[in-house]
């Protein structure tokens, strides 16, 4: 049983399970379910950036369904996500920059050079995440609910590999500390216990964060188990060994509970960009546009009442104590923050199972969200009641992302 204060946090399991399970995850199911969530665009075909990689896995349950674009809402597909004016005449900016973009000839070589870096300066300064190219003709729409995250039977060399080169490449850790969980069942486990004394808040927080993601996505795998595969059904169900073997105390020597409380600390950095990011949602110009007028106000006040819920919870995440030491040292470290966790988003390209690449795609894509959120409050504060707001800008596949990555935890 997880139980008690979580670190680096003033929080406590118990108050984050009953506000979770009594309040807030019956809404945000509802929310999921909803047209404009739960379809989510995305590129499958993407090859692995890090390794020569063709090896997809031949499992059934491994593939992935895309919709009929007839099936996915127009104002989905249309691309015109918001009903507003404001939207159409920041559309027509938009095409009109994109113009001008391609007229600079007549502009000296140092000058195109600068505009180039400006452009991808604000692609990437403030982006945790290696965004698939939604305009690409290999990226589709899947639903979401169609295709849930559970187990497929991708398993062995191939996964141990990607969770591997995301512990081992990405994680601030000691060079000495070698992935903490095991590849095999009798390999020795290392406690992490000294090294997180030693290392500043940002850097556990970030290994924590990479930990809880790992955790939940193994949560799910071992809730939803292939328990029975007949020619005549398959029957999916909690899988309670499988579990164990990731998380109980004596099997793991005490890691296994140790990445349970992580997954709450993720829960709750994730929690607390919800809470930020409301005066983006709030603006009466944004609508959540899937063409069904009526729907679509309704699925909007009920995200709003999830983001004041969110921002009701007493014990949230103080992100204050993130890097807030020396401001050169801070800003290096942030740097450092974003550009690891965008190799992962990356790494997810590398996955062989293609359920499995969706739902690793979709959470770190999330996750990515989430941080950029929360480190853009001052843009956030100053974001104006109408009219486009410029300095902070979430697409369409970064909410239906945040959302439904925190929906898995």
């Amino acid at each position: 049983q997880v139980t008690g204060h979580l670190d680096d946090c003033t929080c406590d399991v118990e108050t984050i399970d009953a506000f979770n399970n009594y309040k807030l995850f019956p809404r945000l199911n509802e929310l999921l379910e909803s047209d404009y969530f739960r379809y989510y665009k995305v590129n499958l075909k993407k090859p692995c950036p890090f390794w020569n990689d063709n090896s997809h896995c031949g499992i059934r349950d491994c593939a992935v369904k895309p919709c009929p674009s007839d099936e996915v809402p127009d104002g989905i597909r249309s691309a015109s996500y918001k009903y507003s004016e404001e939207a159409n005449n920041h559309a027509e900016e938009c095409e009109e920059a994109k113009r001008l973009g391609a007229v600079d000839e007549s502009l000296s070589k140092e000058t195109q050079q600068a505009m180039l870096q400006w452009a991808r300066h604000d692609d990437s300064s403030d982006s945790f995440c290696e965004a698939d190219d939604i305009h690409s003709p290999d990226a589709e729409y899947v639903d979401l609910l169609l295709n849930p995250e559970r187990y497929t039977g991708y398993r062995g060399p191939d996964a141990w590999k990607i969770w591997n080169s995301i512990y081992e490449e990405n994680c601030f850790k000691p060079q000495n500390v070698k992935r903490p969980l095991a590849s095999g069942r009798g390999e020795s486990f290392i406690h992490l216990a000294k090294w997180f004394g030693s290392v500043c808040i940002e850097k556990r927080a970030f290994y924590k964060l990479i930990s809880g993601l790992h955790a939940s996505i193994n949560i799910h795998l071992s809730a939803r188990y292939l328990l029975q595969d007949t020619w005549s059904e398959k029957k999916w169900g909690p899988n309670v060994t499988e579990f164990q073997q990731r998380f109980d105390e004596v099997i793991t020597r005490g890691e296994g509970p140790r990445r349970l409380k992580n997954l709450y600390f993720l829960y709750l950095i994730e929690l607390r960009a919800l809470s930020k990011v409301l005066p983006f949602f709030e603006r009466p110009g944004f609508q959540l546009y899937t063409g069904n007028k009526t729907h679509d106000a309704e699925i909007k006040n009920l995200l709003l009442e999830i983001l004041h819920l969110a921002k009701s919870f007493p014990l949230h995440f103080d992100e204050n104590s993130f890097f807030a030491g020396n401001k050169k040292e801070a800003a290096k470290l942030k740097e450092e923050f974003r550009l690891h966790f965008k190799n992962i988003s990356k790494i997810m390209d590398c996955v062989g199972c293609f359920k499995c690449r969706l739902w690793g795609k979709l959470q770190t894509q999330g996750l990515g969200t989430a941080l950029k959120i929360l480190f853009s409050e001052n843009l956030i504060e100053k974001i104006p009641e109408s009219g486009p707001s410029y300095g902070f800008q979430l697409t369409r596949q970064e909410i239906v992302a945040l959302f439904n990555a925190f929906g898995r935890l």
